[in-house]
């Protein structure tokens, strides 16, 4: 039987490119977004099941799990890839944002994480990757909203890599410092020479999931040779 790669947060650019990479490697692919958009597309081209799920909301989530269950099976890996961004002066923010901006990075993370956590234990393996940013790291000028969700997302990771590995359960962090290449958006996002390309990245993340037990990586950050660090 194939494996099974849940990923949620599922989109053009990053997370269209993880789905097509894990097809390829012989998943069958469960994509999860907050509306359809273009995976009907993607669907049929890589032969993918796709569900709608904002992940934020536990019964989504629950619902979405039970679903993928069903149709394909418990996953084997996981890929939390959804993410939201605000930016602006402290004084000026609008609260109701902030918190919908926090409870996609940090809270939506944490109950996903929580619905994969009971599948891999009761398994013994498993596999959960998921997309930071550098704003985990380091907290920039009118970018609270996203460091505050990213800081979370990241000592999430932390905890859950040390309460699951001895499970033989793998949780990685990958920070992603620059911009995503996707010549639609035009502007920094259009200049191959100095953005981050999807499919790169997501070979990344293939490889992180191929990894032995014996030399696992918990964090790793990726940027483009030109940017800054």
């Amino acid at each position: 039987m194939d494996k099974v790669a849940l990923i949620v947060g599922a989109g053009p650019g990053l997370g269209a490119s993880l789905a097509r990479t894990f097809a390829q490697a012989g998943y069958d692919v469960a994509l999860a977004s907050r509306r359809s958009g273009s995976l009907p597309e993607l669907c049929a081209e890589i032969g993918a099941k796709h569900y709608v799920c904002d992940a934020s909301e536990v019964e989504n989530v629950k619902t979405l799990f039970h679903q993928v269950d069903t149709d394909l099976g418990p996953p084997d890996l996981v890929v939390y890839n959804a993410g939201a961004y605000m930016r602006g002066p402290i004084a000026d923010l609008d609260l109701d944002l902030v918190r919908a901006t926090l409870s996609v990075n940090g809270w939506g993370a944490l109950v996903v994480a929580q619905a994969a956590a009971r599948r891999m234990i009761a398994r013994g393996s498993g596999t959960m990757l998921f997309t930071g940013a550098s704003a985990g790291l380091k907290g920039f000028a009118q970018s609270a909203p996203f460091a505050m969700g990213k800081f979370a997302l990241r000592g999430l990771c932390q905890s859950l890599a040390r309460e699951l590995a001895p499970k033989n359960i793998h949780v990685a962090h990958v920070v992603l410092d620059g911009v995503i290449l996707w010549p639609d958006r035009g502007g920094p996002y259009a200049n191959p020479d100095t953005t981050l390309h999807p499919d790169e990245v997501a070979r990344t993340y293939l490889e992180l999931s191929r990894q032995h037990k014996s030399a696992w990586t918990y964090e790793i950050e990726l940027r483009p040779n030109v940017e800054t660090f």
